[in-house]
């Protein structure tokens, strides 16, 4: 099966979909890999690297000649969508409910299209969750953007100047890069605290040294079948945000992560509450691309508002390229793997992981409903 791994394209994007190491396991397994030279510069991995790896280092014009599949890390432009071989199929982060004119497109093309943030969460698709990998660099990258834009240390110091007391860190959402935020924090320092309203998150949090906060509002029913928060109704909503006023007062540094997929995110942070917090405490909204936890974040700008200062940062996972690429390419060859029967592409909409993601196929779009 020949794979074609092409550069990325949207801005400020240096993730790349294989790293070399990754590459190497699929021509090991028997497919004909290729990749657009300069594909991976921009994440650590020189042209040289896919050639020791045995993956052909190819021109665009060369790149999807007899393409059975496409791996991406973000959805391709419209004009790059024309260039894909008829009949192939594109595996990519393709945002599928804000993206409905590509799909429309793909299927015009007869392209089949799997979503990588559909992946079920399953144990058996595990090594191929990449929202869960890139949301694990997220929430580092979060601590230590808030942590630079922080007018204070993070960790207590004793100097001859006398000690300086730790900064207070406060992560909501306790998913996968909310985890990470906490432990990152801790590890810089902090005195950490966090808030979920998911039954499992304060096991998860206390585990890692924070103190969980708001216990009172956790519920049975607080997360869907699949893992996710569950969108909260109006009056739980005010309930959480009252719940947490009372604690933003007393912080220095917020790392906001709730979401739900394929809505907004919740606005559980009004202008009123940022305006009670300290001054020269810092919010970094991971939730700004679906609107923001925030009710003053500004996707991809930094807002300050009186003496608070709020960053949304968008797609963060790309401003640490090495690391999230070898983590985003683990995920894809698992991926692959998963879909190649005999070294031919399979991708049967009976499977249960590749059911879910597939959301272009047969000349049709086929988006399934957000679990």
């Amino acid at each position: 099966m020949i794979i074609a791994v092409p550069s990325e394209t949207a801005p400020g994007e240096h993730r790349v979909a294989l790293s070399p190491e990754s590459a190497a396991r699929l021509v090991k397994a028997g497919h004909d890999v290729r990749i657009e030279a300069g594909a991976g510069t921009r994440a650590g991995f020189p042209d040289s690297a896919y050639d020791a790896a045995g993956v052909r280092v190819v021109s665009m014009a060369h790149l999807y000649t007899d393409a059975a599949l496409v791996c991406r890390v973000l959805a391709p432009s419209i004009e790059e969508v024309t260039l894909l071989p008829p009949g192939a199929t594109l595996l990519a982060l393709l945002s599928p409910s804000r993206n409905g004119a590509l799909l429309a497109l793909l299927a015009n093309l007869q392209i089949t299209a799997l979503a990588l943030e559909l992946v079920p969460r399953i144990t058996r698709a595990q090594s191929m969750d990449v929202l869960s990998s890139q949301s694990t660099v997220a929430g580092y990258k979060a601590v230590l953007l808030g942590a630079s834009a922080l007018p204070k240390f993070l960790p207590m110091l004793t100097t001859a100047a006398g000690t300086v007391s730790p900064a207070r860190v406060f992560v909501i959402g306790a998913g996968v890069a909310g985890l990470q935020a906490i432990a990152t924090a801790r590890r810089l320092g902090g005195v950490v605290s966090a808030f979920d309203v998911r039954p499992a998150a304060r096991e998860q949090v206390q585990s890692l040294g924070a103190t969980f906060v708001a216990a009172e509002l956790v519920t049975a029913t607080g997360e869907t079948a699949g893992g996710y928060a569950r969108a909260q109704s109006a009056g739980e909503t005010e309930r959480t945000r009252e719940a947490l006023a009372a604690h933003l007062r007393e912080v220095d540094l917020v790392v906001t992560t709730a979401q739900i997929p394929g809505r907004e995110a919740p606005r559980l942070i009004t202008a009123e509450m940022v305006g009670t917090m300290r001054p020269g405490a810092v919010i970094v909204d991971l939730a700004a691309e679906s609107g923001g936890n925030c009710e003053l974040t500004r996707p991809g700008e930094t807002v300050q508002a009186g003496a608070v200062t709020i960053l949304g940062p968008l797609n963060i996972a790309a401003t640490v390229p090495f690391h999230a690429s070898q983590m985003f390419g683990k995920n894809v060859l698992a991926l692959v793997l998963h879909m190649s029967k005999e070294l031919a592409l399979v991708v049967d909409p009976a499977d249960e992981i590749l059911g879910p993601m597939t959301v272009v196929r047969d000349g049709a779009v086929v988006v399934p409903s957000p679990s």
